[in-house]
């Protein structure tokens, strides 16, 4: 069957109003600006940027602010034919300090949670090469139910699934629930995108980096993607190679919001474009290192080569 899309993306839309200046805490947070936001969301514009065909399966409010994220999307020329727009409920915001590390954020959570099964059809799944969602996506109902059975009837199309583990537990204060959900994801052998503050979070303490990618691959997965920040990448495949690659010297111009799901962004576009793993992982660094250089959005095209 012809691929129409490159990948399906699930999750949350939303607006980040992201400090305007340096600061740790939102405390002291003084002013704000807005930009479209949400790791799924993200990640398919970023993935539109680099080329690929993206379906973002989204839900917002029919509200100004749900406007505007429909607006900036339809300006990069990803399709906007399966973002719902809710009249019970508004558009979901994050609040965060703009931060060169992992920033302190307040999610207002609203439309994104407004998932539901038939939303994520079998037609557009049968012509997908990947299938994506985030453990914020996870976090709650009915959205949480209906990407487990998306992401369930996807993997039995064959169509390869993808996550990024981003469990924070002040978005998901349930953990005996999100491991659960987790694991389940990752039955269904996902690309697993992880760094060391998220799995810290997922098991609850300081893990070691090689006892946290054998407990993932243990769950299922079919590859760990270990990010360490200037430290550079872990990749982990199901056949026990492990291959590692430095990261290059970045001069932070912006904030470390996004630089997260661009490097994911350019991993799965290197992946549907054939690469070996390690052009993969540069690909996806040099993605990340563009974000972390630009201050406010990408550019509507961008090319890695």
């Amino acid at each position: 069957m012809n691929k129409e899309f490159d990948i399906v993306v699930v999750g949350e839309l939303l607006v980040d109003l992201i400090g305007h200046e340096i600061r740790d805490e939102i405390f002291r947070t003084h002013s704000f600006r807005r930009f479209q936001g949400g790791s799924p969301a993200n990640l398919g514009a970023n993935m539109t940027r680099l080329g690929k065909k993206v379906m973002l399966i989204s839900s917002v409010g029919k509200d100004g602010m749900g406007e505007y994220l429909i607006h900036e999307l339809e300006n990069l020329g990803l399709s906007i034919s399966n973002i719902k727009e809710r009249d019970s409920h508004p558009t979901s915001l994050v609040l965060l300090s703009r931060s060169h590390g992992t920033p302190d954020f307040i999610a207002y959570r609203e439309a994104d949670r407004l998932i539901h099964s038939e939303d994520i059809q079998d037609e557009m799944l049968s012509k997908a090469k990947l299938f994506h969602t985030t453990c914020f996506a996870l976090s709650k109902e009915p959205a949480q139910s209906s990407i487990l059975d998306g992401a369930d009837r996807a993997y039995k199309l064959g169509v390869q699934l993808s996550i990024d583990l981003n469990y924070a537990p002040s978005i998901w204060p349930d953990h005996a629930e999100a491991l659960r959900v987790v694991k389940q994801y990752c039955s269904l052998s996902p690309f697993v995108k992880v760094s060391q503050d998220d799995c810290n979070r997922i098991f609850q303490r300081e893990i070691p980096e090689q006892e946290a990618i054998e407990i993932i691959k243990s769950w299922g997965a079919k590859l760990i993607c270990f990010t360490k920040g200037k430290e550079g990448s872990h990749l982990s495949l199901e056949d026990n190679r492990s291959i590692i690659v430095p990261a290059d010297e970045v001069k932070v111009m912006g904030d470390a919001t996004g630089a997260g799901d661009a490097y994911w962004a350019g991993f799965l576009s290197a992946w549907l474009e054939k690469k070996d793993w390690v052009s993969c992982v540069k690909a996806a660094s040099k993605m990340a290192a563009f974000k972390l250089s630009t201050d406010g959005p990408l550019p509507e095209k961008v090319i890695l080569d």
